[in-house]
């Protein structure tokens, strides 16, 4: 399988890369960094490009010819999307951006994997939300640009995999664990969130997920975070406190108490993932296996 990875020198882009490689299938990434033709990480081929460019994303894929795209490219910078003058490039990237990458997947008739967010829901009540709900509303820019992402998605194309993640966090890039970490360093106690509820991402076990999708055709809207009960980001605190060995102590806060985010997150971010085991894809381990390999990845 030849695969087209954008947004590949990105935190989950990496790990997708990654196990492409692995399996043996032909992998070419992508992204807006200028620099080598080929990726020092993997080996594989590089292509510089900015996907708000109509025209040359349908180039790049064209002259490809991948059979499958897996778009990591995005804005995931949910404060600063709240900013007015950046807006306009939030949309561009998220929503336009998505839709060339998908009209270029259309006129080969290749398929595509979309990475969207449970910030694509409104966090109302307790319940999971099923990966084939409509009720949506998004309480923020980067959720609104996502779920137009996601339209796009649907309404382009039938070969398509929209894969809903939540508090991702991986190898590359900032994230709530190394956060934590260097917090835990330099500090006796820390406020956390208690009242935002939903479960962790990691992004290697991500990759092998998205590659096992695309090697099928079992296409649709799926919700992929690893398994484990529902938890607080105070719950994920002390859990990362105590894997790693830290004496600080995390402090339970409403998100009121806690203040300062711009952005408005919600309160439910519950996935719930059973579509995957009924459509025969392997669930991603518990979070808290996730994390404790995860710590060993970053210590070395």
């Amino acid at each position: 399988m030849k695969c087209f990875v954008t947004g590949a020198r990105g935190q989950l882009g990496a790990d997708v890369m990654n196990e492409l490689v692995k399996r043996g299938h032909d992998a070419v990434g992508s992204g807006t960094a200028a620099g080598d033709t080929v990726s020092a990480a993997t080996g594989c081929p590089y292509v510089q490009l900015d996907i708000r460019d109509k025209e040359r994303v349908r180039q790049v894929i064209r002259k490809l010819h991948p059979d499958a795209v897996i778009h990591c490219a995005a804005w995931t910078n949910v404060d600063l999307a709240e900013d007015e003058d950046k807006y306009e490039t939030v949309r561009a990237i998220n929503v336009d951006g998505t839709q060339n990458v998908a009209d270029a997947c259309k006129e080969l008739d290749c398929k595509m994997t979309y990475i969207s967010t449970d910030y694509v829901f409104d966090g109302e009540g307790g319940k999971p939300w099923e990966p084939d709900c409509k009720s949506y509303r998004p309480l923020n820019m980067y959720g609104k640009t996502k779920l137009e992402g996601e339209l796009a998605v649907r309404n382009t194309l039938d070969k398509y995999f929209i894969v809903r993640i939540a508090w991702v966090f991986g190898k590359n890039g900032k994230n709530f664990i190394k956060t934590m970490l260097k917090l835990g360093k330099s500090h006796d106690k820390i406020r956390v969130v208690n009242d935002q509820i939903g479960t962790p991402t990691y992004t290697y076990d991500l990759a092998r997920l998205l590659v096992d999708m695309n090697e099928t055709e079992r296409y649709g809207c799926y919700h992929a975070t690893n398994e484990g009960d529902y938890i607080s980001w105070y719950d994920f605190a002390c859990e990362i406190f105590k894997q790693a060995g830290y004496t600080a102590k995390a402090v339970p806060v409403t998100t009121e108490e806690y203040g300062i985010s711009k952005a408005v997150r919600p309160f439910n971010s519950r996935l719930d993932r059973s579509k995957l085991m009924r459509e025969g894809f392997q669930p991603l381990p518990s979070w808290q296996d996730a994390l404790h390999r995860y710590l060993k990845e970053i210590e070395e």
